[in-house]
């Protein structure tokens, strides 16, 4: 059984001065900083003196913009979860033996496995394990914001390595400047498949990255979206961690398992690096979600239903979107990217007027818009907007992945 770690007095208060300082920040300094926070919205709302909305309101969006499970949990999660409200009123409670299922789930021992309040604390969590003033953290550029936007809190830099013409992850040139400024670096991160591009690295370039590596770098692969993903030239990392490599895997219950509201996250790596990093944890998950957690392992009926919703609706928009000339990148996630062949930022505001949320910027793609994949009603209101936004359509041929 797993019991809740005390908050710190100093974890509280650091908690706290990062809230504050995000309240002092100049508007371009907010907008860089919510590309990696889930809850920047709400408090970029804040910080302008507008009100969130009603329920209702948010409720009418058709919100295709943080790549959430558009289906809800499955009834077999929220009976679970209901029942476990028994033990709200508790600081040690059971658990479901969580730490245990997520073991046996993967063929590793309880010591490889670290739970966290959604996958985003565990990245920051390894940010604070392995980046000081002196540590640069390595990553392909664009991906996940929230690991740069972490060492940038902590005061150091990202070596931001660009993606190749067709948006994959340039291994060769990871590698380099790994080897480059090896002294100088923390970790290296990839997203598989990565976000925002819905890429995947193939298995054999992953365990070549693995393999050319300097053998004590820790590398942290988010696999935030690995079920997804419908390509036999993929495959988990996972197995690295049983073969001592110092690999961290996270993965998350917000995507789809479809919790991402009530955040619960996980990762595997070696037990010498999970100690390192629960010194920097505040053990900050409920009861309520871990009973849901050990529902959601074992719900793969459903999982499976999530996927093939998802892999369908994807193609259609896709290939909807390309009849109108615009083309995207191959994803394997529970999203895309459409070249729209114009700045994307005045688009996103377009979209949110007429009741569509789409996804954020990614510098340096900012002729790309990303699309989560939504019910089908939502998906209806997207093309809708689309068609209205782009009533001319475009020239096919645009730029793509491959």
């Amino acid at each position: 059984m797993d019991f809740p770690q005390p908050v710190s007095r100093r974890r509280f208060i650091g908690g706290a001065a990062a809230t504050a300082g995000v309240l002092t920040l100049t508007p371009s300094e907010l907008a860089l900083w919510a590309q990696g926070t889930p809850n920047a919205p709400a408090i970029a709302q804040a910080q302008g003196g507008q009100q969130r909305g009603s329920d209702a309101e948010y409720d009418a969006f058709a919100k295709l913009g943080n790549n959430e499970n558009c289906y809800g949990p499955p009834e077999s999660v929220i009976q679970a979860m209901t029942k476990a409200f028994k033990y709200a009123n508790r600081y040690g409670y059971p658990d479901g033996n969580i730490t245990q299922e997520i073991a046996d789930h993967h063929g590793v021992k309880t010591e490889n496995v670290l739970l966290g309040a959604g996958s985003g604390e565990l990245l920051d969590v390894v940010g604070l394990t392995f980046l000081d003033a002196t540590k640069k953290v390595v990553g392909s550029d664009p991906s996940y914001g929230s690991v740069y936007q972490q060492a940038t809190t902590i005061k150091t830099e990202a070596i931001r390595v660009p993606l190749l013409a067709d948006y994959r992850q340039d291994i060769p040139a990871l590698i380099k400047a790994t080897k480059t400024h090896y002294r100088d670096v923390g970790f290296v991160y990839v997203c598989n498949p990565n976000n925002p591009t819905g890429q995947i690295i193939p298995k054999k370039e992953m365990k070549h990255l693995l393999n050319e590596l300097p053998e004590d770098m820790p590398v942290l692969i988010d696999e935030a979206y690995h079920h997804f993903v419908d390509n036999s030239d993929y495959e988990t990392s996972v197995p690295m961690v049983l073969e001592g490599k110092p690999v961290i895997i996270a993965r998350t219950f917000s995507k789809i398992a479809a919790l991402a509201g009530m955040r619960l996250g996980y990762v595997i790596s070696t037990p010498e690096i999970i100690r390192k990093m629960r010194a920097h944890q505040t053990g900050t998950v409920n009861a309520v979600v871990k009973w849901g957690g050990v529902a959601a392992l074992k719900d793969t009926a459903s999982q499976a239903d999530v996927k093939q919703k998802v892999i369908a609706s994807r193609k259609q928009a896709v290939k909807e979107l390309k009849s109108l000339g615009y083309e995207s990148i191959p994803s394997e996630g529970n999203f895309f990217m459409v070249h729209i062949k114009r700045p994307v930022q005045p688009v996103i505001a377009e979209f949110r007027k007429k009741g569509v949320i789409v996804g954020r910027p990614f510098p340096p793609m900012l002729e790309h818009l990303r699309v989560s994949v939504g019910t089908n009603e939502e998906m209806a209101r997207f093309a809708s907007a689309f068609r209205e936004i782009f009533p001319a359509g475009g020239t096919a041929g645009g730029k793509s992945g491959s």
